[in-house]
């Protein structure tokens, strides 16, 4: 059940009353998104526009010009060379530093399980890949991130949608439903700070997630690209410290947090690991090396921490800014997740409010926006929006709510 909560304070909103959950679908369903969200993201690029619907980060939050004077360095000093891309795994230096920041965090992993990848889409991908067929039927959160559609369609999967709580993550009892009546071959999930909903998954429920998955046999691809992001005091848990039988498929990457123009991730694929680095040596051979030296000569020298704790502390505040501003602009019957983390808000409109148009008023108002049919292949979300946070609040991004919120209000 996708339900937003109420806005009004971020923290202290009371949860939506309770109203029947979504099903999920009553058969898996091929996936056709691609064409939606590329459209919209190309609008999103092409527009001097207000960037509330980009999925991107505000680059300028970024040490990017720090890494690139490690990567410049990096060329210089092999100019001589010819530098080979490291093959798969990747880079051992790169790869000891994402180790050793799960030891910090007091998650124990096995650095020799780490596949270094093009980002976590490519992590995503592979993790899929090395599981799943053609034909095959795999679960998602209802709604859920449109990359992992992408990579159901890509491989010519099916997708079974499962409804998701804005608090509590993908519906457990839903799902033990789903595989008892159907074969399905993985699940894919984002138990931290899930795009859209923003929720943190409570360890109990990732702990009976991962039960689940070893009753069945089933692999679990975690997407945990936001774990750094979070607004409490300590890292969140992933599935992947639950699982004691090599089932979870983890993959995350400095995208997020660090720099999404390197395009640098990783998958800890479990007893798929072989899988996973061979099919990664066929699909791209190769993850460029100056880039995966440059971020663990950054790791190793610079403030990683304290750039952390100053974009989380800065996103912490723009979820309660943007919640309050939605209260204040947008039209009765209007209610927004409560994020715990991540740098977006997933806004419930009046249902006679169809995101697609909103968008396309918006857009003709110099405003981006992310329609809700972008994260489900049903019409489930036809009356939400996804808006990004991460930009510096001005006098433009305050106007741009209060249009959009006049535009929504006469269309309830």
């Amino acid at each position: 059940d996708a339900r937003a909560r109420r806005p009004g304070g971020a923290s202290k909103a009371p949860v939506a009353p309770p109203t029947p959950p979504t099903p999920p679908a009553s058969a898996p369903a091929p996936v056709d998104v691609s064409r939606l969200v590329l459209s919209t993201l190309r609008t999103i690029g092409a527009q001097d526009a207000v960037p509330l619907g980009s999925p991107y980060p505000d680059p300028a939050l970024y040490p990017w010009r720090r890494i690139n004077q490690y990567a410049n360095a990096i060329a210089r000093r092999h100019a001589s060379w010819n530098l080979i891309d490291d093959l798969p795994p990747g880079n051992p230096e790169l790869i000891r530093q994402i180790a050793r920041r799960y030891a910090e965090n007091g998650a124990t992993i096995d650095p020799d399980e780490i596949v270094i990848t093009v980002g976590a889409t490519e992590a995503i991908n592979l993790s899929l890949q090395a599981v799943a067929r053609p034909g095959d039927t795999v679960a998602v959160e209802s709604p859920t991130y449109y990359a992992m559609l992408h990579a159901i369609e890509r491989l010519g999967m099916r997708a079974i949608e499962v409804s998701t709580h804005p608090d509590t993550g993908i519906d457990l009892d839903a799902l033990e439903r789903v595989l008892a009546r159907q074969k399905v071959a993985a699940c894919m999930v984002m138990p931290n700070f899930q795009n859209p909903l923003g929720f943190r998954m409570p360890d109990a429920n990732k702990a009976r997630l991962v039960e689940i998955a070893q009753a069945h046999d089933l692999p679990v691809i975690e997407n945990d690209v936001y774990q750094e992001l979070y607004y409490g005091e300590t890292r969140p848990s992933s599935l992947k410290q639950f699982d004691t039988r090599g089932l979870v498929l983890h993959c995350a990457s400095f995208s997020k947090s660090l720099s999404a123009s390197y395009r640098i991730g990783w998958a800890m694929p479990g007893r798929y690991r072989a899988q996973v680095e061979k099919l990664k040596f066929l699909n791209t051979l190769t993850t460029p090396s100056v880039p995966q030296v440059a971020l663990a000569d950054y790791l190793r020298h610079d403030g990683y921490d304290r750039h952390l704790r100053r974009l989380r502390r800065f996103y912490r505040q723009q979820a309660r800014l943007m919640t309050a501003m939605v209260e204040r602009f947008f039209p009765a019957g209007t209610r927004t997740s409560d994020p715990q983390g991540g740098y977006v808000l997933w806004v419930e409109l009046p249902p006679r409010v169809d995101s697609m148009r909103l968008y396309q008023a918006a857009l003709a108002q110099g405003i981006t926006i992310g329609p809700g049919y972008m994260f489900s292949m049903r019409n489930d979300f036809h009356h939400y929006i996804r808006l990004n946070y991460s930009y510096p609040w001005t006098a433009q991004t305050e106007a741009a709510l209060k249009t959009l919120g006049e535009l929504a209000a006469k269309m309830a």
